[in-house]
């Protein structure tokens, strides 16, 4: 497992096979969500679901188990996952609400690389990895966002998120509530914008937009991306 969390930090950062991935560019890297064991099943997927992401030609992708979902805080991570054939490296999109905790409902593509699908369900071992991602991080506006009821949703990120903070007329910054749907949403607004953001990724990272502009169903593109963690 540590063996295919190394290859995938060094595709993204362009380190040989037989070196440490480099040190973050900034901010802390606290510790890692620790190795998950479980079962996979696995269902057809098109990289949409509860997460609210749109559907992909990326089919590696998977449904979290109800209790780990945790209210959509897996939402977008990328998890290299152990079967009996091998490893593979999904992004979670959506949640299984009939799967024990631990459990992947991996989409077809994805359980084909770990054990054939006769097989049905399959023992795994999973643990988060930083998603390969190109460019910063994207501020997802839900349709009907205005300034009286606002539901933003961050996109392309190498980490799960943790917090979406915005400041407000004080010049504080406040949590946004997370929707299990995905979105952080302020049921009264933000106001007109444009909006100063910050958002926190889960390995202590922070990033900062000091001017994103009202949209409803746009996105709106971040200024800097979360640097990799050793």
């Amino acid at each position: 497992m540590r063996s295919a969390w190394l290859l995938l930090v060094c595709v993204a950062s362009g380190c040989s096979s037989d070196e440490a991935p480099p040190p973050p560019a900034g901010g802390s890297c606290t510790a890692p969500q620790p190795e998950k064991s479980g079962e996979a099943t696995y269902y057809d997927a098109d990289g949409t679901g509860n997460c609210s992401f749109d559907a992909s030609t990326d089919r590696m992708v998977a449904a979290i188990n109800a209790a780990d979902y945790d209210h959509a805080a897996w939402c977008g991570a990328c998890l290299v996952v152990s079967g009996p054939a091998g490893d593979i490296v999904v992004r979670v999109v959506d949640q299984c609400p009939g799967c024990a905790e631990g459990d992947l409902d991996l989409s077809r593509e994805a359980f084909e690389m770990i054990a054939p699908l006769s097989a049905g369900r399959v023992p795994i071992t999973w643990l988060p990895v930083p998603c390969e991602v190109d460019g910063p991080i994207s501020y997802q506006f839900k349709d009907g966002s205005n300034a009286f009821w606002t539901a933003i949703q961050i996109r392309n990120h190498r980490y799960p998120i943790a917090k979406l903070e915005a400041r407000d007329g004080s010049g504080a910054y406040q949590a946004l509530p997370r929707a299990d749907y995905n979105y952080f949403v302020d049921d009264t607004g933000l106001g007109d914008g444009p909006y100063a953001l910050r958002v926190t990724d889960t390995r202590g990272h922070v990033l900062e937009d000091m001017a994103i502009a009202l949209g409803d169903n746009v996105a709106r593109t971040g200024s800097a991306q979360f640097p990799l963690c050793p």
